[in-house]
């Protein structure tokens, strides 16, 4: 199997997962069985893991978002465990990253109608364990998502 060939699929994939085998196999050479066959072997090897739609902010129901840094009292493998046992089950929190740097994690809180960070950061963020510090950035405007 070519690398090269592979890597082109993937590019392809990642930019428009929409597109079909025959626009793959035009794109990197191959006919539409082959490209098929090479974006099947690529799901089995874990190279593609899913697939998803990329929602407009609209059509997610126009929610207000917020990346919260959390510090966590220390970093020891259970602290952090523990932390992130309780931050999958969160509904609000669509992504949390390890950071390195100053804050520990970082969260992407999306809020919605009727909701109110404040509530969602008193009753749940403020509440998770091990946490020492929040420091809260309101979104104003999305650039780019891709």
């Amino acid at each position: 199997m070519s690398i090269t060939i592979e890597r082109r699929i993937l590019d392809l994939l990642a930019a428009n997962s929409d597109l079909t085998s025959a626009e793959l196999g035009d794109a990197v050479g191959l006919s539409a069985s082959a490209a098929h066959r090479r974006v099947a072997q690529l799901r089995e090897s874990g190279a593609i893991t899913g697939y998803r739609a990329v929602l407009s902010q609209a059509a997610r129901g126009d929610p207000s978002i917020v990346l919260v840094n959390v510090t966590l009292r220390d970093q020891r493998k259970e602290t952090m465990a523990a932390f992130e046992a309780v931050i999958v089950e969160c509904p609000q929190v669509v992504q949390c990253f390890l950071m390195s740097g100053e804050a520990d994690y970082m969260l992407h809180v999306e809020i919605r109608h009727g909701e109110t960070f404040e509530r969602i950061h008193r009753e749940t963020l403020s509440q998770l364990p091990g946490v020492t510090r929040l420091a809260s950035h309101f979104v104003i405007r999305e650039v780019i998502r891709r």
